[in-house]
């Protein structure tokens, strides 16, 4: 099943929305939103895979909200206004779907988020038949054990891959760099870290160590982190 949110402040858009989740037999609807500070706290309490958000909402809007998101689930944009598209799609929108939505329309972007979802899962997967991935640092293609990485810490438009023997930076996003790694082996804690798990040695409140360095557990993270890692409230 795929998990999903409605977010729009329109009361008749929600309504047409739970309507259309209901009928498809691929959706599972874990809530049904107002506004951007619901997203949030829900997010934070529930996995979520895809939302059907709103556009223009009172204070933050749609997309401010997916901006603001360390790590956010897939989105199908729900708009009255054409103007937002491009940089609907600047943001990885999965889809874009233009009011008032048809029924069929709405299962062709449900059909796209399958589709993206199975991606993932292969992406994941063939991640998870290697013990290494190769990177590009200092003009060549540099091979990395993953038992060997400590740690990935996020800097702009480059990654710095700390090891147990060097550090290696290289061009591409923290969300690039994490897609590459393999998810049981490693998890994002932060908007700029992502750790190997077996290499957490102590975790208080909201920093957790490896070796000697201090790595900032952020609250959009926690959750999930907390889960993986099996540690206690």
């Amino acid at each position: 099943m795929i998990r999903c949110v409605i977010v729009d402040d329109e009361p008749l858009a929600r309504e047409i929305l739970e309507m259309y989740v209901s009928q498809n037999t691929e959706l599972q609807l874990v809530g049904v939103c107002k506004n951007a500070d619901e997203v949030v706290a829900l997010l934070r309490k529930e996995t979520v895979d895809v939302l059907f958000l709103d556009i223009q909402m009172p204070g933050v809007s749609g997309m401010q909200l997916v901006k603001s998101l360390e790590n956010p689930p897939l989105v199908v944009f729900t708009t009255a206004y054409d103007q937002y598209a491009v940089e609907g799609f600047e943001v990885s929108a999965v889809d874009y779907l233009l009011k008032p939505i048809s029924p069929e329309r709405f299962n062709t972007a449900v059909e796209k988020v399958k589709e993206q979802i199975q991606y993932r899962k292969q992406s994941a997967t063939s991640n998870d038949t290697l013990d290494y991935l190769f990177v590009r640092a200092d003009y060549q293609d540099v091979k990395i054990l993953y038992k060997d990485i400590l740690y990935v810490e996020g800097l702009k438009d480059y990654v710095k891959i700390v090891t147990s023997m060097k550090r290696i930076v290289t061009l591409t996003n923290i969300k690039g760099m994490l897609e590459k790694l393999p998810r049981d082996k490693f998890i994002r804690v932060h908007k700029s870290y992502i750790v190997a798990k077996e290499k957490v040695n102590m975790v208080k409140g909201n920093v957790l160590k490896i070796g000697d360095k201090e790595i900032p557990i952020g609250l959009t993270f926690k959750d999930n982190f907390k889960k993986a890692l099996k540690l206690k409230d």
